[in-house]
């Protein structure tokens, strides 16, 4: 395969639409790494890793056959949106049975450190509200937990759970805004909402 190093992808997908078969191999083996990668990111989200590394393959493959170099940005980003979006259906679909909000992935006392934001949701900075907390007296039971994962799903509207969702693992608002098909502004906007709701639901407990 190593007779298509160098060409761009762009003319690479004409080819292999004109007829080069053996090009969706070399495509494939190009990308499994960014597949890989953004397939662990999303496993923090509770769906099988295996099962994810299917469904990034699947977006790829969606990629390869949607791409159009007069409309769409790099193959590249356009690959890599395709491969969030599938994982993100996965993801979710995983989820619909089993959702667990806090106990699988949230941690008071860790920052998800956001490439390009400059706070990263650090919820125990986010509960402070200004004020001095021992991290020491903030003891949440599995009991405790249970209640206030429940009340946080049911006061998050859907919208503002996936955009929070995909934030904690540390997909910038460019990137959740192209997976969840908004606007960059709309998807900060459910985030702070959502940062806002969590925050009063822990202070009021």
């Amino acid at each position: 395969m190593a007779v298509y190093d160098g060409i761009a992808d762009e003319d690479l997908i004409l080819r292999l639409r004109e007829g080069e078969e053996q090009i969706m191999d070399y495509i494939i083996s190009k990308y499994k790494n960014l597949v890989r990668s953004l397939s662990k990111r999303l496993y923090i989200l509770g769906a099988d890793y295996d099962d994810l590394l299917q469904e990034g393959m699947i977006g790829l493959f969606k990629a390869v056959k949607d791409y159009d170099p007069g409309r769409d940005a790099s193959f590249y980003t356009f690959a890599e949106l395709c491969i969030n979006r599938q994982l993100y259906k996965a993801v979710q679909a995983s989820n619909r049975e089993k959702h667990s909000f806090l106990n699988q992935y949230i941690s008071l006392y860790s920052t998800s450190g956001v490439t390009g934001e400059e706070d990263g949701f650090d919820l125990l900075e986010t509960l402070e509200d200004g004020r001095h907390v021992n991290p020491e007296t903030v003891v949440i039971d599995s009991e405790n937990l249970q209640a206030l994962e429940k009340q946080i799903n049911e006061e998050l509207s859907e919208f503002e759970q996936e955009v929070l969702d995909l934030y904690l693992t540390g997909m910038p608002y460019k990137e959740i805004a192209a997976v969840l098909k908004k606007t960059d502004k709309a998807t900060e906007n459910a985030l702070q909402r959502a940062k806002g709701k969590i925050k009063k639901i822990v202070l009021t407990k």
